[in-house]
């Protein structure tokens, strides 16, 4: 009996251990214009912990609030939110975020440390006053962890370098690219029958090649030691469909993965398709043959890539009017339309039918931003380059389909070239990760080059 107390005093002992154990202390994050350029909604994806404005960001932010772009939506939006937040209360003491589970926020005014990062790197700017601003609340706030989150990678090594701990902004980011869909699946040692049965019939029951169902518009080469198919599984009937090899205003597809591009694009069925892929495996020629073919069912074809200007200096420091300033821009999409064009000679139909198609703007080929405010109802329309987008961005783009709208993403996941964004954080990754298995979209991405031999060379080995 005497025993069983100890035993329990012990119990007890160690459940008030546990129950008078310290909360974690939060943590402060202080975010720099770049996640909230990114996305103006960074402020609420801290979970419990504290997030702290540099009044540096609302300076900069205050640059980017006039205009048309992503950026100036985002800027404006987090300004009006800030203003909402704060009510009455003053922006230099911890104003509580919207949410039961959220922290606090406040805007850092105090850039005076015992380092002073504008001195350490020899430069005034407003990088550097972020950073003091940072370590100004390490130095405030000894006892709480300080994490400066920003999209910028060199601005991260510089806070590492002045001791300060620092983040990439996770939200909306894919954790692992490696296992990004590809959307389509090799599928090895196929009873014959089943293959002859989709030669025969053009379909077949997907249970009979594979035990688990596929996710929708996914495809598959069913392969034996004697034959293969080219299929893709069709949701609405739950059966593998058979994928020819058809060409399109002139353009072939030359191997397995095109084959099914070209299909995905064809399909009338599909509203959102998305292609990935590096140089040369003709992401873009083929989606463009593929919009041509189906000219007769669209109200127009539009063909647009975001502007990246050079070194990311604005396009106004180019000489001449905007048509000058942009032509440079768009001239691979006018490449990828010639090479169509030119299969035929000047006085065959095909050759002036593409070129009546431009006069008569049924074919727009044009900066993506010079799209926003039209209506997109009955719209073939295809972004290339989308790789340099922001998830954000291309959901707008997304919403924003009409009615008969098809809307084609092509790009290079691996091929950045905006400085905030990586293969893990743009919006072709995003919407690549998060929209597969819907019966509206497919995806597939190309793997080998067909521009030409020294191309291929250049991908592989250089």
């Amino acid at each position: 009996m005497i025993r069983k107390k100890i035993v329990a005093k012990k119990v007890v002992k160690k459940v008030t251990k546990r129950q008078n154990k310290p909360k974690e202390v939060r943590k402060i994050f202080v975010l720099d214009t770049s996640v909230i350029l990114y996305d103006n909604n960074s402020i609420k994806n801290f979970k419990e912990h504290d997030v702290a404005i540099p009044i540096t960001v609302l300076e900069e932010l205050d640059n980017f609030k006039k205009g048309n772009d992503t950026i100036n939506f985002e800027a404006r939006e987090f300004i009006r939110y800030l203003d909402k937040l704060s009510g009455e209360f003053i922006l230099t003491e911890w104003i509580p975020i919207n949410g039961p589970t959220r922290g606090s926020f406040k805007v850092i005014m105090n850039e005076k440390t015992k380092i002073d990062a504008q001195i350490v790197f020899g430069e005034r700017k407003a990088d550097h006053r972020i950073l003091n601003a940072a370590l100004a609340m390490k130095e405030q706030y000894p006892n709480r962890t300080v994490i400066m989150v920003t999209k910028d990678v060199n601005l991260r090594l510089k806070a590492k370098s002045l001791g300060i701990v620092a983040e990439d902004y996770e939200t909306g980011k894919i954790k692992n690219i490696d296992t990004l869909h590809t959307g389509r699946t090799i599928i090895e040692k196929v009873k014959p029958s089943v293959i002859d049965e989709i030669y025969a019939r053009g379909f077949a029951s997907y249970d009979l090649a594979m035990k688990k169902k596929p996710l929708a518009n996914h495809f598959y080469i069913l392969k034996n030691s004697q034959n293969s198919v080219l299929t893709y599984y069709n949701s609405e009937t739950e059966s593998l469909e058979k994928v020819n090899k058809s060409s399109a205003y002139g353009i072939k597809p030359r191997n397995a993965e095109q084959a099914f591009a070209m299909h995905a694009v064809l399909n009338p069925q599909i509203k959102l398709v998305t292609i990935q892929g590096v140089a040369g495996t003709g992401k873009t020629l083929l989606a463009l043959a593929a919009a041509l073919e189906q000219k007769m069912n669209y109200r127009q074809i539009y063909l647009a890539r975001p502007i990246i200007p050079l070194s990311n200096r604005d396009i106004g420091f180019l000489p001449g009017d905007i048509k000058s300033k942009i032509n440079p821009y768009m001239e691979p999409l006018w490449d990828n339309l010639k090479l169509i064009q030119n299969q035929w000679k000047e006085t065959d139909k095909e050759f002036q039918k593409i070129t009546d198609m431009v006069n008569q703007e049924k074919l727009v080929v044009t900066p993506l931003a010079y799209i926003r405010g039209r209506s997109l109802s009955n719209i073939m329309f295809i972004i290339d380059e989308a790789q340099n987008l922001t998830p954000l961005e291309v959901k707008t783009i997304i919403t924003r389909a009409g009615e008969g709208t098809k809307i084609v993403f092509t790009g290079d996941i691996f091929q950045i070239d905006t400085p905030y964004l990586d293969s893990q954080s743009n919006g072709l990754s995003y919407l690549i990760d998060r929209v597969h298995d819907n019966p509206l979209y497919a995806h597939i991405t190309l793997e080998k080059g067909e521009r030409s031999e020294l191309a291929n060379l250049a991908n592989h080995l250089l």
